[in-house]
């Protein structure tokens, strides 16, 4: 049965995309999917399992399923929200119209998202075995025990994104100095986007 958190009313007060917001909430609920905020955002889930949510960036308004690349997308509507993603797939919009006009699809892509998540299904996420550590972090990691344990103990996720953001760089001078800076966070059991 579904639930509505009262906390929500704050995310939805905010003037950005505020209408497509209501509009986009107003469609989850109706799937009968669990209400509550995650990571500031709407996030909407079936039997304690992530779903879907919603948030707003500068040029758009979107609805992420976050095992959107395990849903047929026979419109080809879904997209990754950056190079790196695996699993995450959403639909963006620049005005309430947009959903207007998408509804029934919307609702058809919702009750797609529920079925994987009744069906149990998981991303292989095959990049994560894949990880290629730079050579300054490996030594880091060589040179600090509670640097190597802390390390292992944070979600594939959030490794991915330490390597992903040490890798990026293509001076060894500048690895050297992102991983210095990423050393705290990690020891504090934070991923590289955690607040």
């Amino acid at each position: 049965m579904k639930r509505i958190n009262p906390k929500v009313d704050a995310l939805l007060s905010k003037p950005e995309w505020q209408e497509e917001r209501k509009k986009l909430r107003a469609l989850l609920l109706d799937c009968r999917l669990d209400e509550e905020v995650k990571w500031g955002k709407l996030c909407y889930s079936f039997q304690n399992n992530n779903v879907a949510l919603i948030f707003g960036m500068k040029a758009y308004c979107a609805l992420g399923f976050f095992k959107g690349s395990l849903l047929k997308d026979p419109e080809g509507i879904l997209v990754a929200p950056g190079e790196h993603s695996q699993a995450m797939r959403q639909i963006r919009f620049t005005g309430a119209h947009e959903i207007d006009a998408m509804q029934e699809t919307l609702k058809a892509y919702l009750h797609k998202a529920i079925e994987v998540e009744k069906a149990g299904l998981v991303v292989d996420f095959k990049e994560k075995h894949e990880l290629q550590y730079p050579e300054e972090f490996q030594q880091a990691l060589e040179g600090n025990a509670a640097l190597k344990a802390a390390f292992e103990a944070l979600t594939p996720g959030r490794q991915r994104g330490y390597i992903l953001h040490f890798s990026g760089a293509k001076q060894s001078s500048t690895r050297t100095s992102r991983i210095e800076k990423c050393v705290p966070g990690i020891l504090q059991g934070k991923g590289f986007n955690d607040r």
